[in-house]
Parts: structure tokens; sequence; C-alpha cells
């Protein structure tokens, strides 16, 4: 209504057009400042910092006893210890596969805490003899190279359950943490785990022999955890670990996988009914249906895992594993960013995160992740190498990776070839792929069923391919490969353009 000639919205659009640009020029600065500058890369996980108040690393206790064999038992006091104060609010541990990786080396406090990110360390010694016992243990500020706490433990054996707790709630108290009254509770009655001692001695050369993996190693720790729960069915820990022992086993031998996964959940369902807050319990059903594809159930396990330890980087692992199995790669990548800070230096984790960089176009975390994992003694470590080496267009290095992987997963599974160097060589020369694709018909049984679905879909033989997957992995089959995470690899984009997908 008001007269063109009087009306003063030049003026004022002028000055709306002033407070734009200035709110932008706030802004742009703003994400100046906080922007991770990476070259338009995913968000790297070097940068994903923690938000705990404190955080700490249990190192592994020294065995200072005359029998070398007793390592079990001091590796399982430190274990114990990380167990305990990981229920501690507002306190970060480390888990044991990166507080593991100094041992027998000449690393100081200050290297540790920081590749580990951590502010404190705690160390300690164990020596065992007969019914007797000493735990020496201190706690040092990483910071400053000053001891906090030290104490030395004399007591029989039976007490060894009351030290633990001594000991984390001495940390505790050291560390100055405020606890709210829920998670202090928490600390002053820490379930006893078993009533027998000799279950509870089995129990820890159990775990000691599972972590360390292997066909032998599994097969010893799947024998002890059952002469535990036979000494006390009560022992919800030992069927848990139980359970996790039968989950991994077919990853290193030829067992079956529907038996071992059927033993697993019923170990599982065990340990939960007596404990309903294991976390490995939680993961092991999440994992087992995963495998039989179960896809809702599995994720409802996992977090169940997840809410009953915030912290237990196994659970986020684990998770992410499976979302990236479904093609949920962002929320794998979230998953597994958390599993990292928890713990930075586990060669799966790294491994993991080196392929969802790679699924994500972001070359450059894929070599540096790949590299970490390799470093710290995964084989896939090398692949991922070769494949990164490949896309920023440096053949010659890509195809000597992948010879070095071929070479190293033949030594490992003696028959097992995955014929990269070959795939390789057939992507960057046509020339090549007939004696690629003539080499991989002859030896598909043979093969991982990833090798060689995404073989064929590379060289786009997407028959071949549709022909493979519904043969090795139909409703009824049993391959232990299920490594559904390689549908979504670059190579197999045709693959899941086509109606069958």
């Amino acid at each position: 209504d008001v007269d063109r000639s009087q009306s003063i919205t030049h003026m004022t659009g002028r000055n709306i057009d002033y407070i734009i640009i200035a709110a932008l020029s706030v802004a742009l600065v703003f994400f100046a400042f906080t922007h991770d500058w990476g070259g338009g890369e995913v968000q790297d996980a070097e940068i994903a910092a923690s938000t705990a108040e404190q955080s700490i690393v249990v190192l592994p206790f020294v065995n200072m006893s005359d029998d070398p064999a007793n390592v079990y038992f001091s590796d399982g006091i430190s274990e114990e210890l990380r167990s305990i104060l990981a229920k501690v609010g507002g306190l970060k541990v480390t888990p044991r596969t990166s507080s593991s990786i100094f041992v027998g080396k000449d690393t100081s406090i200050s290297e540790i805490a920081e590749k580990l990110k951590v502010d404190h360390v705690l160390e300690g010694s164990v020596r065992k003899a007969g019914n007797k016992v000493r735990i020496t243990a201190q706690l040092i500020d990483a910071r400053t190279d000053k001891h906090l706490w030290s104490e030395t433990y004399d007591r029989e054996l039976e007490d060894i359950f009351a030290i633990q707790d001594e000991i984390s709630g001495q940390i505790v108290q050291a560390l100055k943490i405020v606890l709210g009254t829920g998670e202090q509770e928490a600390m002053d009655h820490v379930r006893k785990p078993t009533e027998n001692l000799e279950a509870y001695e089995l129990y820890l050369r159990g775990r000691y022999f599972w972590q360390r993996r292997g066909e032998d190693n599994i097969r010893h720790a799947i024998d002890l955890f059952e002469q535990a729960t036979k000494l006390d069915p009560q022992f919800a820990r030992a069927w848990s670990s139980l359970a996790a022992a039968h989950l991994t086993l077919p990853g290193y031998s030829d067992a079956m996988p529907n038996e071992q996964y059927l033993l697993g959940v019923s170990a599982a369902q065990k340990a939960l009914m007596l404990d309903d807050s294991l976390a490995e319990a939680y993961a092991v059903l999440g994992g087992t249906a995963f495998m039989n594809r179960e896809w809702a159930v599995g994720e409802a396990h996992d977090l169940s895992a997840i809410a009953s330890e915030p912290k237990n980087s196994t659970a986020h692992l684990w998770h992410g594993e499976h979302l990236l199995a479904v093609g949920r790669i962002r929320d794998a990548l979230e998953e597994t960013l958390i599993a990292y800070q928890l713990d930075p230096l586990h060669p799966g984790t790294n491994n993991v995160l080196a392929w969802i960089y790679f699924f994500l176009d972001d070359t450059h975390n894929m070599l540096k992740y790949s590299a970490a994992a390799w470093d710290l003694g995964h084989s896939s470590g090398l692949r991922g190498q070769a494949w990164a080496s490949l896309r920023l267009g440096e053949v010659d290095r890509a195809i000597e990776l992948a010879e070095q992987y071929d070479e190293q997963l033949a030594e490992i599974f003696k028959s097992q070839t995955t014929f990269l160097k070959l795939l390789f060589e057939a992507k960057t020369d046509p020339a090549n792929r007939p004696i690629f694709l003539e080499k991989l018909a002859q030896n598909e049984s043979e093969l991982y069923f990833r090798f060689v679905v995404s073989g064929y879909a590379s060289l786009g033989r997407i028959d071949d391919a549709y022909r493979v997957v519904n043969h090795r992995l139909g409703l009824d089959s049993a391959d232990p490969d299920n490594a559904w995470w390689v549908l979504w690899h670059p190579d197999m984009a045709a693959f899941r353009q086509d109606s069958r997908f």
C-alpha cells in the first residue's frame, strides 16, 4: 500500500544484505577454524577426540613367578582390572589389544601414553607361588611422569578378588574422579565372578589362549572354559567366554560353522540367564544372527551389548562390521570410529576402518589404516595397501603388494591362493583377462567366496558372480566366509545395479 516513490525497501533490503553477509562471514571463519581440511576426505579417526574426563591404560602385569607358565595369571589380573575400571563413569580404559602391543618392548611411559592418547598408566607385577600371591601396582601420571600411588599386596590366593577391588578403588581415589551414586555403588559392589578358585584359574587360562587366536589356542581355550563351567555351572563369564570361542573357531579352522554357532548361542544364552549384563554374550548372539542373515535380530543383540558395556570396543567393532555387511557404510564408520577411540592399536579395527574408507572413496585414509593394520599384524592390511595403490594409479606397486599378499595367504592356508596379482594384471591389461578367468574357474570351489564373486564382477562377468552367490551363499549354505561386505566393494557396482540384487 506504500507509494512506490516513497518506498524505502531498497535501503532495508541493502541492510538485510549486509546482515546476511556479516553472518555468513562469521560462519565461514568459524567453519575454517573447526573444519578438518583433508581434501574432501571422510572424517579421520585421529580427530575423533575422546570426551572422557580421565583416561588410563592398564599395561599387562609382569609375571615374576618362578614358573613362566604363570603368565596367564598375571595377564588375567590385568584384564580383570581393566574390566572393573571400565565400569567407572567418566573413565576411558584402553582395552587389552592396544595395551599388549608394548609387551617386551623398551617403550617409555610417555611414548605409550602418546600412542594410546591416555593421561595415566597403571603397571605392575604378579608373583604366584602355591597359594600365595604378591601383586605390586603403581599408577603414573603420564603427563608429569609422577607416581600418584603405589602398593604391594601379599595375600592368600583366595583373596584375589578382594585385591582386584582394592586396587581399582585406590586408582579411582587417586584420579579423583567425581562419581555419581550409581557408579560409586558399582565400584563398591563389583560382582564376584565365581566362588570356585580352580574354576577361576581355568577361566584365566582359557582367556589367555583364546586371545592369542589360532586353531590350537582356541580349541584349548574351549576345553578350559568347559572345565570351568563344570566346576561351577553358575560361572557366567566362563559361559560367555566359551560362547565367544565357539564363534571364532571357524575363522581359524575347518570346524563346521553351523555346529559351532549353535554351541556358541547355547553358551551365550546360559551366560545371560546367569548375568544379563555381559556384553560379550550379547555380541556373540549378534554375530551368530548376522551369520544366519537375521539382520534385525543381530542388530538388536549388538545394541544390547553396547548398552550393557558402552566402553566395550569389541561390541562397537562387531556392530560396525555388521552394519558394513548390510551396506550401512556411514553408520559403520561411526561405530568403528568409537571402537578405534577406545582401542586405537587393535589390528582388526584398523583393518575395518581401512575398508570403510575405501568404500567411501577416501583412498588416503584407506592407505593409512591398511598400513597400520599390517604393522599391527593383520594380513588383510597388505591387501588393503595393494587396492589403495591401484586406485592411486601406482600399478607396479599395487601388483608387487598383491603378489606378496598371495604368497602370504598361500603359506597360511597352504592350498588357498587369492589370485590378487592376476586380478590386478587383468584389470590393468585386457590381454591378461582370459588367463585370470581361466584360473579362477579352475579354482572356484577352493577359493573364498569374496575372492571369486568380486573377481567375476570386476571383469563384467555378472552372471557368473550371481551363480557363485546363489551356490555358495544360498539360504541352506554353510559357507564359513559369509563376507557380505564385499557386495559394497566399488568393483561390485554393476552387480548391485542388476535386478537380481
